[in-house]
């Protein structure tokens, strides 16, 4: 749904724009509610939130400038070989390889099967956001461990919305500033940082990498369930299928950890 808003959005204030105040004002949300107070991090915390935080501007940016070239099921399908490429890497099974395999089926049915247009410039942005939420996983995993609280999350959205802002800038200029713009914005940062990077955060203190990697590719399914119940889209049986093999993954990689 966040995705969906944020690429309307490409026609206002470009994908920089959009990425820019997705995270930005996700940053403002997170630190208005948490209210940190005064950051009394050692030295090696905030190497470990910078780093975070770089990577989640640089993440964000490459499935935007992604999705402003290649169709947006396309660009969800590769970035998902991020989580999917860290359940396997942490593998110590031979049967969770097949349940992510069985889970990339699933993704790739409902990503692909509107087809499309695709550029070589868009795939390269889609495989490199799909290392960076990779990267995010690892790194989300160990700012929960040695930050307490929401403070490392709130602080890595702050600079990655710092680095983003030049390039939102030369996207959009004043634009970024018109009150529509922020409003949709908002709403992008909320649907898309503020409460799934806050979910994500807590479950990845509870969590291996490699089952919140292939419970991740949950995502298309809940889309095409609100697809349904929100917007009255029909499923295909096709659809149905797809769901249904990402769901059955998603439980045994659970079930086995």
């Amino acid at each position: 749904m966040g995705a969906t808003f944020a690429r309307q959005l490409f026609a206002f204030i470009g994908p920089s724009g959009a990425v820019f105040l997705r995270v930005a004002l996700g940053a403002v949300i997170l630190l208005a509610i948490g209210r940190p107070g005064r950051p009394r991090l050692a030295a090696t915390q905030w190497r470990s939130v910078i780093i975070f935080g770089l990577v989640i501007g640089a993440m964000n940016l490459c499935f935007y400038q992604a999705m402003a070239r290649i169709p947006l099921g396309v660009a969800v399908t590769i970035e998902f070989l991020g989580p999917l490429g860290v359940a396997i890497a942490g593998s110590r099974k031979p049967l969770d390889f097949a349940w992510a395999a069985l889970a990339a089926v699933g993704v790739a049915i409902l990503s692909f099967k509107g087809g499309g247009t695709v550029s070589g410039v868009g795939l390269a942005f889609a495989l490199a956001a799909a290392v960076g939420w990779a990267c995010y996983i690892l790194l989300s995993q160990r700012v929960g461990r040695i930050v307490p609280g929401p403070s490392g999350l709130a602080f890595a959205l702050a600079i990655g919305g710092l680095a983003l802002l030049p390039l939102g800038v030369a996207d959009a200029g004043a634009r970024l500033l018109e009150p529509h713009n922020l409003l949709a914005g908002a709403l992008v940062a909320i649907l898309s940082s503020a409460v799934p990077f806050s979910l994500e955060f807590a479950a990845l203190r509870r969590l291996s990498s490699q089952v919140f990697g292939v419970l991740m590719s949950v995502e298309p399914a809940i889309g095409a369930a609100a697809g349904f119940f929100l917007l009255s889209q029909r499923l295909s049986l096709l659809d149905l299928v797809a769901i249904a093999l990402v769901v059955v993954a998603s439980i045994g990689a659970t079930a086995i950890a």
